[in-house]
């Protein structure tokens, strides 16, 4: 059941990468917190990310615009590391506090903590009016790649402020998404040669089924995507999306999930 589950959700949220904010890993990462630890299932998530990404370039690669991707990857690379290095420490046993309900006992750690704070901030970036506007010129983007590395690394999610530092660039709507992808690539290999090799507990064998039928979806809907890009408003899906993300943060922040 987990395997359905997951799958659908890659293919969804693959499917809304290409015209919403959303991003595959914003949805994804707490689907998979259902089922796995906070850090293993950021992992797991970074694999399907990356994987789909390498396709999603073969898609629309050749509208790269490799100076603005050079600039603001290799200081997002750095980012990157410094914060998967960071999740890395708060990756304990550590219990801020503890609580129990019907005699089941809820933990609240720091990485839970975190990271549902971070899910609920990236959420709103994509829906409130006031932070979707907010823009920056291209002379910020080395502290821009800086800035979205490092939550990338930390949490798995940077499209939102990655696009913020982007959209100032005058890149072309398809260079603007084939360049946002390129710089996902160099966060996502970062990120996961850092989890690698700390994470003893990934079991990426006993996890393999699962891990390639949420890659074969994510692939499916990055096409699904591509083909629609042109044709679909979601501003109806984009709001469901964030309510939903919110709700899946509050309950991993309080330690239900």
């Amino acid at each position: 059941m987990e395997i359905a589950i997951i799958s659908l959700v890659a293919l969804v949220a693959s499917l809304l990468t290409f015209f919403s904010g959303f991003g595959l890993g914003t949805i994804l990462t707490p689907v998979l917190v259902i089922f796995f630890p906070v850090d293993v299932a950021i992992a797991l998530t970074g694999i399907v990310h990356l994987l789909n990404n390498f396709f999603k370039i073969t898609l629309v690669g050749k509208q790269i615009n490799w100076q603005v991707g050079i600039k603001f990857g290799v200081m997002a690379v750095i980012g990157a590391f410094i914060g998967a290095q960071l999740l890395l420490q708060l990756s304990n046993n550590m219990v801020l506090h503890s609580y129990q309900i019907n005699g089941k006992t809820f933990s609240i750690t720091p990485i839970k903590l975190i990271i549902s704070m971070l899910m609920i901030i990236f959420a709103l970036f994509d829906t409130v009016p006031f932070l979707k506007n907010i823009q920056f010129s291209q002379n910020k983007l080395y502290p821009g790649g800086l800035i979205s590395g490092f939550f990338g690394g930390l949490s798995g999610n940077q499209g939102a402020l990655r696009s913020m530092f982007l959209l100032r660039c005058g890149l072309t709507k398809e260079g603007f998404i084939a360049t946002g992808i390129l710089i996902a690539c160099a966060v996502d290999l970062t990120r996961l040669s850092v989890y690698f090799t700390r994470l003893s507990s990934i079991n990426i064998q006993d996890n393999l089924p699962l891990l390639i039928s949420a890659i074969v979806s994510a692939f499916a809907g990055a096409y699904i995507g591509s083909k629609l890009l042109k044709k679909i408003t979601l501003t109806f899906v984009q709001y469901t999306a964030t309510i939903m993300i919110v709700l899946l943060a509050i309950c991993l922040g309080t330690g239900l999930l």
